[in-house]
């Protein structure tokens, strides 16, 4: 199957679970791209979601100034900290606009959601240093690899037999 220039089987680059345990393992700061103040959005409980395993949520979205309760940036060029992850909830059409910003403020990781899948934007953001993980859902990967996946996606206090958290 193609995804644009890039097929299925190309993305496993894109989707190692060493660089992702490791990105989530150090990242505090992670700026969604397009998070939505509509709670009914996919974008919103998962930063909802991020924001209760103590990451510093910074939303970005021109057309929102607040989403759960942080002042919301017009673009990533706006944000006026340091941030880890740059997590992307838009059309794939926009990746590589976004990728370069996302060089430019000196990001650590481009993470795009599932689905939002392009060849430039990941060749700008790995010529500009940052790992790239991509068609992967944050929220889903952070779950997997602390241990506080359940079907519905939420924690069940069950006992893992992961030893030692995130490697």
């Amino acid at each position: 199957m193609t995804m644009g220039a890039i097929t299925t089987g190309d993305l496993s680059r894109f989707q190692d679970p060493l660089t992702i345990q490791r990105v989530l393992l150090s990242a505090r700061t992670i700026a969604v791209v397009g998070l939505s103040a509509n709670a009914l959005r996919a974008s919103y409980f998962v930063g909802f979601y991020l924001q209760r395993h103590r990451y510093r949520l910074i939303p970005v979205n021109p057309r929102e100034s607040e989403v759960l309760g942080e002042r919301c940036y017009a673009s990533l060029l706006d944000v006026p900290e340091k941030v880890d992850i740059v997590n992307v909830f838009r059309a794939p059409s926009a990746l590589p606009e976004i990728a370069t910003q996302a060089v430019a403020i000196g990001a650590g990781c481009l993470w795009t959601q599932f689905g939002v899948i392009n060849e430039d934007g990941a060749r700008i953001a790995e010529q500009g240093g940052l790992a790239v993980i991509m068609d992967r859902c944050i929220k889903v990967e952070h779950a997997r690899y602390v241990g506080r996946m359940h079907w519905l996606g939420f924690n069940t206090d069950r006992i893992t037999s992961v030893r030692g958290g995130l490697q």
